[in-house]
């Protein structure tokens, strides 16, 4: 140890209630950062997950038409002033070769048709609306993982059974219905079919379990009175959920039908994400600055005791750079001792609060260990705490040793 860690050494332990307070605050300051940052990675997985299970990366199909003008000519009126939706069939045309377009692009990972029918299920006298969904389940499961939130039966007999369906935990209550159960369905056709219920699905969304149900494609081409070829979506998945608003600008393009990116489908919760990670950043990084503020005011505290004992160090032949590196090591020390305390308290926080239930559409306590975050905050508690004693250490490093000593 040289003779400037040596001094930093007995000012940190001189005063040691000063030192103690310094460190505390960074310890408070480290804490909240990784905690907080820590919860906003778990609610945006959380809200992520949440979504996936219902809504693919992009989503392409065929959009409504605005009517247009039946003369349009620059001197000229329009015939039609007020234009309304066009009322066409919105299946995609030719969708097996639409699907094999969008499969050859390289970000693809699954592309696979769906069918959305609006319904009324039907036992007994009891009746409640909501919508059964087409799909090929082999490809549904790759692309939503649907096998991870079933909680009764087996989602494999959708496949070997035409007659199948797996319905949401909110109609098995609703309905009272249990596997192996018969359930009605009739559609906005005013087609009527019965399904076996071989499967029953919990996602933690109350709206979702409530009204979805999962049925065969076919099925829910039957129930709309169409043939083997009508698909209103396609859902395609990518590599990367980020890169999702890019490729469905390029499926637009080659397909000609219109694809929707999940941000652009869910804006206003994207929003709601943008808005919390604005909040929580610029509260973690405030409680951190303030703990910085701390360390600055008690090493300009320090150089304002031990200005006599400065002048003579710079008298005795210290330079301004050693000076510098005696408040500096000072302030990075009691930096470290701060953030491995709030790395302490974080994990402590962060495993006590996941073990937390909720209860609802959350489940658990969204928050995990997140080690980028953990990182994060202790190189930006470093930083901080570098700056907050530098600056006293520059004025100390500005000392004349005359002036001091003719005082």
């Amino acid at each position: 140890m040289n003779i400037n860690s040596t001094i930093a050494k007995t000012y940190i332990f001189s005063n040691k209630k000063l030192t103690a307070v310094a460190v505390l605050g960074v310890l408070l300051g480290m804490s909240v950062y990784i905690f907080m940052n820590s919860l906003l990675v778990g609610f945006d997985k959380s809200s992520n997950t949440s979504i996936f299970r219902n809504t693919s990366h992009i989503r392409v199909y065929k959009d409504d038409e605005i009517s247009k003008p039946l003369i349009n000519h620059s001197e000229s009126k329009s015939i039609i002033v007020n234009p309304k939706v066009v009322p066409i069939n919105n299946t995609i045309i030719n969708p097996n070769l639409v699907m094999e377009t969008i499969l050859k692009q390289k970000k693809v990972t699954v592309v696979t048709p769906q069918v959305n029918t609006s319904v009324f299920y039907n036992n007994g006298k009891s009746q409640i609306s909501g919508i059964s969904v087409g799909i090929k389940p082999d490809e549904a499961n790759l692309m939503y993982d649907i096998k991870s939130f079933m909680v009764d039966g087996n989602f494999d007999l959708l496949k070997s059974n035409p007659n199948g369906i797996i319905i949401g935990s909110g109609v098995a209550e609703k309905m009272n219905l249990a596997i192996n159960d018969n359930l009605n369905l009739t559609s906005s056709k005013s087609i009527n079919r019965t399904f076996k219920v071989v499967g029953i699905f919990k996602t933690n969304n109350s709206i979702t379990d409530k009204t979805k149900s999962y049925i065969n494609l076919s099925a829910s081409q039957q129930l709309l009175k169409q043939g083997n070829n009508y698909i209103t979506d396609i859902n395609v998945n990518v590599i990367d959920p980020e890169i999702a608003e890019k490729v469905a600008e390029k499926l637009t393009q080659i397909t000609g039908y219109k694809a929707e990116g999940w941000k652009q489908a869910n804006e206003t919760l994207m929003a709601t994400n943008k808005m919390r990670k604005m909040i929580i950043t610029f509260v973690s990084l405030t409680i951190l600055l303030v703990a910085g503020f701390g360390i600055y005011n008690i090493l300009n505290m320090t150089v304002s005791q031990k200005i006599n004992d400065i002048a003579i160090l710079k008298a005795m032949g210290f330079k301004g750079k050693d000076v510098i590196r005696i408040f500096v090591t000072q302030a990075i020390s009691i930096g470290i001792m701060g953030v491995i305390g709030g790395v302490i308290m974080a994990t402590i926080l962060i495993t006590i609060l996941k073990r937390v239930y909720l209860g609802g559409d959350i489940g658990y306590f969204p928050i995990d260990y997140e080690p980028q975050k953990f990182v994060q905050g202790v190189v930006i508690g470093l930083i901080i705490t570098f700056f907050a004693g530098y600056i006293p250490a520059k004025k100390a490093a500005n000392v004349d040793p005359v002036d001091i000593l003719r005082k």
